[in-house]
């Protein structure tokens, strides 16, 4: 039950790229940012304890400051590659803690023997495989950010009682990434190049994450890739859904300030959390933003099935969501949302299989005759990003 961001028809659909009142949302009034790259633009840093190990093998780092939202405390894994200047972060997946049922298939905590586990498997597939020579990352130094904050790392809350589900729950998935950043900046001082990825959950927390990573990083460029998780507009993410999401996780202090049309000034409807997506790609030109999907994403679609009816089964059993109206999402946030920046591709696969890059099917999928690490490379490299699939 990963987060995934769509939505149900909540009387009448919306027009792509409209608003919930049916007018056309025009985010040129929110504010701009400036031209990501220049470093007179970019902030000082606070750079914490560098991290100093064994190259090539993953190591626990224990960060205190980060919490699970049970309290425990967590950590982060990383691996360094002597003499790299390149450096790939990537965000787990495992889930969202919005309601009784949810909460109880989401894992809570990520201690040490948790990644003792993840290390001998995870730790070496698909894009942490450092053998394959079809990795383009394969000699990136890589830091690997566990999930157990529930909230898709964009919460803001020390306590919280979730509705039809557990009281007093920690989601600081927002403290926690800032503390990571401080112990990366500290440990990666001189690298030239920045890959924020994630997958699922983890792939909806680069995306939120995305603004924060890239300015405390500044000026090094960073390149977004979201594997399955896709942000849609109000006709396929309920707003009601949002609206949740909003008040459990208190997301409005998350999402970026300047961004008038997110939604968060209407606590009464919550829709509106598609506009981030431009919004920030317009805030970094110089970055690069990428989105793997497949078109009928069978997790994705088992969460948005709680938006369906104006959630009708919100704290209950969820009702389906038909994978043609995934599709139909899917592909207006490609061809609406994010084709017209320019620095923005997908790479959408048919079927529905849910996340691509921590197995062997980061190396087994083609579509239209490009290999997914072929994609991935050209988005590191700076090419025009591409459009692949249906």
């Amino acid at each position: 039950m990963l987060l995934g961001a769509a939505a149900c028809s909540s009387g009448s659909e919306a027009k792509p790229g409209a608003d919930r009142d049916g007018g056309v949302i025009d985010i040129s009034g929110d504010d701009a940012g400036g031209a990501f790259g220049e470093a007179p633009t970019c902030p000082p840093s606070q750079p914490g304890i560098p991290i100093i190990t064994l190259p090539n093998t993953w190591t626990w780092i224990p960060v205190p400051e980060a919490k699970c939202r049970d309290g425990k405390p967590t950590g982060m894994g990383v691996r360094l590659k002597p003499g790299s200047k390149k450096l790939f972060i990537y965000l787990q997946g495992g889930g969202a803690c919005f309601n009784g049922a949810s909460c109880g298939l989401t894992a809570s905590s990520f201690d040490r023997g948790g990644f003792d586990s993840w290390k001998d498997t995870y730790g070496h597939w698909g894009i942490m495989n450092d053998a394959n020579p079809k990795n383009p990352v394969k000699d990136w130094s890589a830091v690997f950010i566990p999930y157990c904050s529930g909230d898709i790392f964009g919460g803001s809350v020390e306590s919280a009682n979730v509705p039809s589900g557990p009281p007093n729950q920690r989601f600081t998935g927002v403290a926690n990434m800032n503390a990571y950043l401080k112990r990366i900046i500290g440990t990666f001082s001189d690298v030239d190049q920045v890959l924020l990825t994630g997958s699922s959950a983890g792939g909806y927390g680069a995306s939120v994450s995305y603004d924060r990573v890239a300015t405390a990083l500044c000026p090094r460029p960073v390149v977004l890739i979201d594997d399955a998780g896709p942000i849609l507009s109000d006709s396929y993410f309920a707003p009601c859904l949002q609206k949740r999401l909003r008040g459990v996780w208190n997301l409005d202090a998350t999402l970026p300030s300047g961004c008038r049309s997110c939604g968060g000034a209407d606590a009464s409807v919550g829709g509106g959390m598609v506009n981030a997506v431009p919004y920030v790609i317009r805030q970094f030109p110089k970055g690069r933003f990428g989105l793997i999907s497949s078109n009928q994403d069978w997790s994705i679609r088992q969460f948005m099935s709680f938006g369906e009816n104006n959630c009708a089964a919100l704290d209950g059993i969820p009702l389906g969501y038909d994978g043609a109206k995934f599709s139909k999402g899917l592909l207006e946030l490609r061809d609406v949302y994010l084709k017209p920046a320019g620095n923005a591709g997908t790479y959408f696969v048919s079927g529905d299989t849910h996340t691509f890059l921590t197995t062997d099917a980061f190396f087994s999928t083609t579509v239209q005759n490009v290999a997914l690490p072929d994609w991935v490379a050209g988005l590191l490299r700076g090419d025009k990003p591409g459009h692949v699939g249906p």
